[in-house]
């Protein structure tokens, strides 16, 4: 029997607010299996996104423990973190957060290149191919649809083929028809690549295609 590839123990976490102290996590305690895909589900509020922000180190647990790969997140600092999701995490928000100044060829490579990848042009190029982007490649975000540019931070995500993929309500920023396309691409990745993904979304029949529901109240799991 495998490792998980996330273990969570007792996670908490408290954010600094206007009224004071703000506890967004209360106690999280998590395991989610090689290829599993997992959807958190619950109110807006409820600390899905925080949740998923801490699985990809992205924000600090306050206390507990977190494992992703048999690496322990909770004692590494930002470079360390950042260095641990190259090549393993793809993650993909509801913001596309494409760089304005590159062609969609070059957002997908940038992050190839700097994990030091000899041919990452030409991964970039098959990645957004994957996506149904390859008549595309040199066009810049703002010559793209909403649907497109998601398409493209998928292709990004999975560029490095990824043990993980997080994806924080990918669709919340498109209309039915693309969030459909979208979503039916990220499952498709997932299975090509054969990642482990969770997800943070709202729609229940989205949440009825993963293989179990995380929900959340109040920063915890009912």
């Amino acid at each position: 029997m495998t490792d998980p590839v996330f273990q969570l123990q007792d996670v908490m976490l408290s954010l600094n607010g206007n009224a004071g102290l703000v506890e967004i996590l209360r106690g999280i305690t998590l395991n989610i299996a090689h290829g599993e895909t997992v959807a958190l589900t619950g109110p807006s509020g409820s600390g899905k996104s925080s949740l998923l922000m801490v699985m990809g180190g992205l924000e600090q647990a306050t206390s507990g423990s977190i494992r992703a790969l048999d690496h322990d997140l909770s004692t590494m600092n930002e470079d360390a973190l950042a260095r641990f999701r190259q090549g393993r995490m793809g993650i993909v928000f509801q913001s596309f957060h494409l760089i304005p100044t590159m062609t969609a060829l070059e957002n997908v490579a940038t992050p190839l290149e700097l994990a030091g990848i000899s041919d990452a042009f030409e991964q970039a190029e098959e990645a957004l191919k994957a996506v149904g982007l390859g008549h595309r490649i040199n066009h810049y975000p703002a010559q793209m649809s909403g649907g497109e540019q998601q398409r493209v931070a998928l292709a990004r995500a999975c560029a490095p083929r990824p043990a993980i993929l997080l994806a924080d309500e990918p669709t919340g920023n498109l209309d039915s028809v693309n969030g459909e396309a979208i979503i039916n691409l990220l499952f498709d990745l997932r299975d090509r690549y054969g990642a482990t993904l969770v997800l943070v979304t709202h729609d229940p029949a989205l949440a009825k295609r993963c293989d179990r529901a995380v929900s959340l109240a109040d920063g915890r799991i009912v």
